[in-house]
């Protein structure tokens, strides 16, 4: 039904993203760039219907222990959403016959559509099942920006804008942002703090260093920091593409638990989101609706959703098995998730 073709063009692959409604920047040239930059081969694919690019998708091979894997991250990305299964049919056999030439058991993809019965019913007709984790968020929480700062002040929760406030009167903290790359490594030591706190696996510093070469190289990320009398209390990493601001990563301490350094933070990233155009804030990840106060991310939602906004849930990660060597790895991510709290 579609013409799949890799597309090697930074400025059709982008320029096609621009005029789709549903995306994040995980589809986006330079999360590829980054893929790349860890070591991982990636294949852009473009999908045509009478020469018109109509659905582009990255996709990722992963090798781990557990096992290798072809991975599309928040995609694929159609224009038009009615196109979804039938693009979906026509991917899955390009990406079945990739699977077999690079060894792959199974093929993963975390969708960015709406969770709804027909979506489901979608994926579950072309024979994928529900993966046993997730690989990026599957539950968001997003805001219009749009708006002027007082609008967005008044459609906040009471406390959040009063914290705010009573930050902006505080003369004991600033908050500033960085694009030097020595600066990560602040960053990655508050992030310590919290992966001793809710002891998970971290990302490596590594990883944070490549994704910042890879999308500063177009003025898309930033590091703001929020300090307290001289001492660094709070970070975040947040990536700017398309109009969009997310807030990718977070670190903060709990050394003076009653001063609102991580709220002010909050308040200016989304003023600079304002400021380079962006129309919408990326919360990124919040716990699902049905989760207790054990949940990792419970607190974490709580903040969040303190801002104002609304909840947007995707199909959750899905896997296409192919071969007997996927049932491994399903029981290694079955435990991890359970031993995360997830």
């Amino acid at each position: 039904m579609f013409e799949i073709k890799e597309i090697e063009n930074k400025d059709e692959w982008e320029r096609f993203l621009f005029n789709v409604e549903e995306k994040t920047f995980l589809q986006s040239w330079n999360w590829g760039e980054f893929q790349k930059a860890m070591g991982h081969k990636i294949w852009r694919f473009g999908l045509y219907k009478d020469n018109d690019l109509v659905a582009e998708s990255l996709v990722i091979r992963i090798k781990a222990k557990r096992g290798t894997f072809l991975f599309v991250p928040h995609g694929p990305v159609v224009l038009n959403k009615k196109d979804l299964e039938s693009v979906l049919v026509s991917l899955m056999t390009e990406l079945k016959k990739l699977a077999r030439s690079q060894k792959c058991s199974f093929i993963r993809i975390s969708p960015i559509c709406e969770r709804n019965d027909e979506n489901i019913r979608i994926f579950e007709k072309i024979g994928f099942r529900e993966a046993p984790i997730h690989m990026h968020p599957e539950v968001t929480w997003e805001l219009d920006i749009s708006s002027s700062e007082e609008e967005l002040l008044a459609g906040m929760r009471k406390t959040t804008r009063y914290l705010i406030r009573q930050g902006l009167k505080n003369k004991d903290i600033q908050i500033y942002q960085s694009q030097k790359l020595q600066d990560i490594e602040v960053f990655n030591e508050i992030h310590q703090e919290v992966v001793k706190r809710h002891k998970f696996v971290p990302f490596s510093l590594n990883y944070f260093k490549k994704e910042f070469l890879c999308f500063s190289s177009d003025n898309q990320i930033s590091i703001f920091f929020g300090k307290y009398r001289d001492e660094i209390l709070a970070s975040a990493i947040i990536v700017y593409w398309q109009g969009i601001g997310f807030y990718h990563h977070g670190a903060s301490s709990l050394k003076y638990p009653k001063i609102p350094v991580s709220y002010l933070l909050q308040w200016e990233v989304i003023k600079e989101a304002k400021r380079r155009g962006c129309r919408l804030y990326n919360f990124w990840g919040i716990a699902p609706d049905n989760a207790s106060r054990k949940h990792p991310w419970w607190g974490l939602t709580l903040f969040k959703k303190g801002f104002g906004g609304w909840r947007k849930e995707y199909v959750k990660t899905q896997d296409l098995v192919l071969d007997s060597r996927y049932w491994f790895n399903w029981i290694i991510e079955k435990l991890r998730k359970k031993k995360r709290g997830f």
